[in-house]
């Protein structure tokens, strides 16, 4: 470019010498023409008006040439600070085949590129921020200096508003397992792990902290609050399940142990103590088959064979089916009336739902007492009903009573043979058919336990 404007101001100087050259001609034919005795001071005045007059010619000239190249700088300067501010839209107009139109035509070419590379950035950015607020697990990064860089929107649910960016660690989780976990990774340049249990209300997190390469270091909270929850119920059905097989197995292994040690018994204390060990037998038996169903319900392989099925018959079918029992035991089983509209359901099922229902009202409705069965229809589903009139049930005990091995009166319900299955079957069997399943009750008032199935269409 310099090159270029000494070419200009070059060429612009040999036409002024060209010009001035012209003059002087003139000048001097004028002089020889109107006299040849002129004096050298006329000759040097002459020579001194033809620079005068060369000088405001070329002046004009340099002015002009000088301002359009100052004027298309000022727009290369310009140009410049609107990129340094961030404005990669900008562009320089370029016009003619001079070094200043290259130079301007490059410029222009250089801030497409950035354009198009920070373009592409921040459109990898938010696909990889959209991914980490995608995750189940809570991530932040923090700075060398233990400030909030960044936090994904699972982090923010957890921690609330108050966390971030900008605002340090130590104001924003006040989580002493989780700040120490950080400032190790911080210090040591160490991946460091850690458990909190106090950021969240009832939530149990694994901390990961990764120091960066960069400085600072990457934190992730994996949510083991369901984990833990499931393991916690694992060990409690292990613990049920042993305790409930080692009652009847303990009592089996003593009659057993007593008939083996004296052979020589009454036919009628062998009879006694051979009926104990028949009643805990075909308890553990019932344990077993109620433990069986209850897996199989809870399987994800669970399939129902639902279909149309008119809601009258399933109340009509469950009665008769346990009406010898109820009679046996002095207790009238009544249908209450059902509607005769379509469900649908798995007859089985549904079957097995109204038999555990009835079966765990006959352990607690009182001898010459009844119980009542029926169905009543809503908008869009069919609501079922099983009434009795026992004793009723403590308000602290109605959420849990549908739980696994929950007992409102432990005593009472192994005394009669229960498991302590049958209403988490129900509640397992209600669900897969879509339905919802919930009890109402009051003590000395009974309980009812009702649950809905879907209409057919």
């Amino acid at each position: 470019m310099t090159k270029k404007v000494f070419g200009k101001l070059l060429g612009l100087f040999v036409l002024l010498l060209v010009f001035h050259t012209v003059v002087m001609e003139f000048v001097f034919r004028g002089m020889v023409a109107q006299t040849a005795g002129n004096t050298l001071h006329v000759l040097g005045r002459q020579a001194l008006w033809s620079g005068l007059i060369a000088l405001l010619v070329a002046l004009p000239l340099a002015a002009w040439v000088a301002s359009r190249v100052s004027e298309r700088l000022g727009r290369v300067v310009a140009f410049a600070r609107r990129v340094a501010d961030g404005d990669l839209t900008a562009r320089l107009p370029h016009e003619g085949e001079s070094e200043l139109s290259a130079m301007e035509a490059a410029l222009n070419q250089t801030a497409e590129r950035l354009d198009r590379n920070f373009a592409e950035l921040e459109s990898r950015r938010q696909e990889l921020a959209a991914m980490l607020d995608s995750m189940q697990e809570a991530v932040f990064v923090i700075t060398p200096e233990g400030y909030v860089r960044w936090s994904n929107a699972v982090m923010q649910r957890i921690a609330g508003t108050q966390f971030r960016p900008g605002r340090p660690l130590v104001h924003s989780a006040r989580d002493p397992e989780l700040l120490a976990c950080v400032n190790a990774a911080l210090e040591k340049q160490e991946l460091q792990y850690g458990r909190t249990t106090s950021l969240a209300p009832g939530k149990s997190f694994e901390i990961n902290a990764a120091p960066l390469p960069s400085g600072g270091a990457l934190v992730v909270l994996h949510d083991v609050t369901r984990v833990e929850a499931a393991e916690r119920i694992r060990r409690d059905f292990i613990a049920n399940v042993s305790h409930e097989l080692r009652t009847p197995l303990t009592s089996i292994q003593g009659y057993v142990e007593t008939l083996i040690e004296d052979p020589d018994a009454s036919p009628e204390l062998a009879r006694e103590f051979l009926g104990v060990i028949l009643k805990n037998a075909t308890r553990m038996h019932r344990l077993t088959e109620d433990l069986l169903a209850l897996a199989s319900v809870e399987s994800p392989d669970y399939k129902l064979a639902s279909r149309p099925v008119r809601a009258s018959d399933l109340v009509h079918d469950v009665i008769a089916s346990l009406s010898v029992v109820a009679e046996d035991m002095d207790i009238a089983l009544e249908m209450t009336g059902a509607p005769e509209v379509m469900v649908m359901a798995d007859p089985d099922a549904i079957t097995q739902v109204f038999s555990n229902l009835i079966e765990n009202s006959f352990k607690y409705a009182p001898e010459g007492k009844r119980i009542e069965a029926g169905a009543r229809e809503l908008t869009n589903e069919v609501q079922f009903t099983v009434r009795d009139f026992g004793p009723g049930i403590a308000s602290e005990h109605l959420e849990r009573i549908f739980e696994r091995f929950y007992r409102v009166d432990k005593a009472r319900s192994r005394e009669s043979g229960g498991t302590g299955l049958g209403l988490a079957i129900v509640k397992r069997i209600v669900q897969a058919h879509g339905g919802r399943v919930w009890v109402e009750s009051e003590l000395g008032a009974g309980a009812s336990f009702h649950f809905t199935l879907k209409k057919s269409n």
